[in-house]
């Protein structure tokens, strides 16, 4: 009996799950972040949000769950049900550096979530002191030659592009330089502007002003192509060091088993938005710069990324916080 109600039930829970998913969405939406309010990962979600509503005709509500690199809301995202209404907002960090720094994760990020799209691109850029005479990433490299171990950068938390930037730096131009970590990018940027620090790799929006104002020079950008802000500034392999690449994408995941429907819904409602000119301009004010994608372009970056991340991340030391 309790086999015939089972079979009988099943074409109608089917079928409810099948209006469930054309109805799509009929309630608020959920992205979270693992990180506090008001850095890029925040800005950039809280930026993108109203049009992501428009688009879906929900609420897009942002939650913000910092704590472990990232690995919190993570977990939130992963354990929350595969069906479209709770987002997470991806970020190097957590999906590919904490699986290896973090010997005992709960989760495996890139196997229990499923990638929707790329969001933004977080443009960073190589600065100086003004007061150092490098002009170029080659006269850096030389000063860091002629002093192994004397000169020092610094970061602001462990995981960050600034920080795999400048451990790839150290492997690729067979240097050694002293990362000094910061709790955050305003003393850090207050440091470097001194003199205390020889170099960072800072996010665009902090250093754009001082490189204008003349307290810091920007030397390059670690990403393939020049930034749209800094249009003069060379890459880093057009300045001799090859193959350097040091990309940072923002995106958007689900947890693995939500419906491709729901995904592809989500997807076009992020095009539009990030479509929108005055999202746009409000982006590339943060250094930020929409980048949408296939969920199986997303997919592919990740994998690029850990082949490329994970053995620079295993051989420099990294911890965690």
């Amino acid at each position: 009996m309790i086999t015939r109600r089972l079979t009988l039930a099943a074409p109608a829970l089917l079928a409810a799950r099948a209006a469930g998913a054309q109805g799509f969405p009929n309630r608020p939406l959920r992205v979270v972040v693992g990180f506090t309010a008001g850095g890029a990962t925040d800005l950039a979600v809280r930026t993108v949000a109203p049009r992501l509503s428009e688009a879906l005709g929900q609420p897009v509500v942002v939650d913000n769950r910092p704590g472990a690199g990232g690995n919190i809301a993570t977990e939130v995202v992963v354990r929350s049900p595969p069906d479209g209404y709770t987002l997470l907002l991806g970020t190097i960090g957590p999906m590919i550096i904490n699986p290896v720094i973090y010997p005992n994760l709960p989760f495996d990020p890139l196997a229990d979530l499923a990638p929707v799209t790329t969001l933004v691109q977080s443009s960073t850029v190589l600065v100086v002191p003004a007061s150092r005479p490098w002009r170029s990433v080659a006269d850096l490299i030389a000063a860091a030659k002629a002093a192994p171990g004397k000169l020092n950068w610094g970061y602001s938390g462990v995981g960050t592009t600034g920080q795999l930037a400048a451990s790839l730096l150290n492997q690729l131009a067979t240097i050694e330089t002293v990362g000094v970590p910061y709790r955050g990018g305003a003393p850090l940027m207050t440091d470097l502007i001194s003199g205390r620090l020889d170099f960072t790799f800072s996010t665009t929006p902090p250093a754009l002003p001082q490189v204008e104002a003349g307290k810091i020079r920007a030397l390059a950008v670690p990403t393939l192509r020049r930034a749209p802000g800094l249009p003069d500034v060379p890459t880093i392999a057009e300045s001799g060091v090859a193959d350097f690449n040091a990309e940072n994408y923002f995106m958007l995941l689900a947890p693995r088993g939500t419906p491709p429907e729901a995904i592809a819904t989500c997807n076009a409602a992020v095009r539009k938005a990030l479509a929108d000119a005055e999202v746009a301009t409000q982006l590339r004010r943060l250094g930020l710069e929409g980048q949408a994608s296939t969920p199986e372009e997303a997919a592919e970056y990740l994998r690029t990324e850990v082949r490329r991340w994970r053995p620079v991340i295993a051989s420099s030391g990294l911890q965690p916080e």
